[in-house]
């Protein structure tokens, strides 16, 4: 029977000679060589079910056109698709992380929709640079003496030892040697940047001392890296930013860094979340350098912004790297946007802040608007319950921001089942599975989502209702 079917498979030519080849060629607007490469993998996808005894269906034909235009679906879908967050993470790692403002989203529009000066003076009609774009407003919104940026942290981590610390040593405490998400750990980068790590201290404890004693001629720089993805309790001691700066009394040209990691512009601790420290401030300690991330907690896209010193940015701008590691237009525009809400002291205009901020009661107002749109569907079970969102995104480890979610069972349906559901939907609804509950929290879902998630349901009662 198996061999019977494979050699009842139309040739290509007769294939390419009927009429669905055409309209379906039309109707995907591709031409006849990307049209037949699409067929052949059809074909080739037939014949490894008809191998696995898998074929449900004796029309071969049929079947072959089924595949093809299948496979044409598949590749003028976008892979990269948005989805409603309703887990109550707000930076969640998987689904992107921060998301942009709209000032930021109109921005990106404009300067991709058009030719830009990214590098490129009005003034002088001469070849300008782009570290320009933003430098001012990292300056202003910081207080550092200069800055620049490039396209994440862990690459300004990487920068930063390997134009001071190749071939040098680096000082960094054993309780600071993290490993960020992606299995990215601090050694690591630090081993392929060159720099030579010189580990002080213990896991817990690290003493002014350690640092002391670890100096030597070879030392290039004392790095700190702020433990932002988790928090060691109990019997522990680290050195302060302030007193890591004293070293620089005992050794000339030692270089004091301090990766911040998440970066945070706005004092949340005002609001009574999390401990994390102000960028401005630290930099009032005297350090020479730090970075942080821009779509973490500062509320951006993508980037990694290194300030300080101007003699340390200056030289780490005509590095080679520079341009290895640089930001693209887009990403310029959308941190520009994003720094002008904190220079024009607007940060609860960004999504990230605004977010964290929201009172309960206005996330209540949000789940009680879903609720009421959702009382004809009945085979959902709903209740407004409390819960605890969390910040994400490897910063605020123990930080719970208190909510309101509406928890939801369905009719013949496991919660696994309705989550994989509303997750495989369109639109795509990433949801909490909490004590055999699907948990939709409303910290994280917008008033404008709101109607997209009824749709969602609605469909899931479409599909599932008996």
């Amino acid at each position: 029977m198996m061999k019977e079917l494979l050699r009842s498979i139309p040739p290509i030519h007769e294939l390419q000679n009927q009429s669905t080849f055409i309209q379906l060629s039309k109707k995907y607007d591709v031409d006849k060589t990307v049209m037949t490469s699409i067929l052949r993998m059809a074909i080739e996808g037939l014949r490894n079910k008809i191998i696995a005894g898998d074929l449900k269906s004796s029309d071969i034909t049929s079947t072959i056109w089924d595949q093809t235009e299948q496979i044409l679906n598949r590749k003028n879908k976008p892979r990269l698709l948005p989805v409603i967050n309703a887990t109550g993470t707000i930076l969640h790692t998987n689904l992107g992380r921060a998301r942009l403002s709209r000032e930021a989203i109109d921005r990106v529009v404009e300067v991709a929709s058009n030719y830009s000066n990214l590098e490129f003076e009005f003034d002088t009609g001469k070849r300008g640079s782009r570290h320009d774009i933003v430098e001012d407003l990292i300056k202003e919104v910081t207080g550092a003496e200069a800055a620049m940026v490039v396209n994440n942290n862990a690459a300004a981590v990487y920068f930063i030892l390997n134009a001071f610390g190749k071939g040098k040593e680096v000082i960094v405490s054993r309780g600071q040697l993290v490993e960020i998400g992606g299995s990215f750990r601090i050694s690591s980068i630090m081993e392929e940047s060159g720099a030579k790590l010189v580990e002080v201290g213990t896991t817990n404890k690290t003493h002014l001392k350690d640092y002391k004693e670890a100096l030597s001629d070879d030392t290039a720089m004392v790095l700190k890296v702020h433990t932002s993805n988790f928090k060691v309790v109990g019997f522990t001691q680290t050195v302060s930013t302030e007193q890591l700066v004293e070293l620089k009394e005992l050794k000339e040209n030692l270089i004091v860094y301090e990766d911040l990691g998440s970066g945070v512009l706005f004092d949340f601790t005002e609001a009574g979340i999390g401990e994390e420290p102000v960028v401005q401030n630290v930099l009032e300690t005297g350090v020479d350098i730090v970075s942080f991330s821009g779509d973490k907690l500062l509320g951006g896209p993508q980037a990694g912004i290194i300030a300080g010193k101007k003699q340390y940015i200056d030289k780490l701008k005509k590095h080679q790297l520079a341009r290895v590691l640089r930001l693209d237009k887009m990403s310029f525009a959308a941190l520009e946007a994003t720094l002008q809400a904190y220079a024009n002291k607007k940060a609860k205009d960004i999504p990230t802040v605004r977010d964290m901020l929201i009172s309960v009661e206005e996330v209540r107002e949000r789940a009680i608007i879903f609720l009421d749109s959702v009382t004809s569907f009945t085979m959902f079970n709903w209740e407004l319950v409390e819960v605890e969102s969390m910040v994400g995104g490897g910063t605020m480890p123990e930080v719970k921001i208190s909510s309101i979610a509406v928890r939801v069972n369905a009719d013949n349906l496991s919660s696994q089942t309705l989550a994989d559901g509303l997750r495989k939907g369109t639109p795509s609804v990433v949801v909490r599975l909490q004590d055999q509950h699907v948990i939709l929290d409303f910290r994280t879902i917008t008033q404008g989502e709101v109607p997209k998630m009824v749709e969602a349901f609605r469909k899931m009662e479409l599909t599932y209702r008996d």
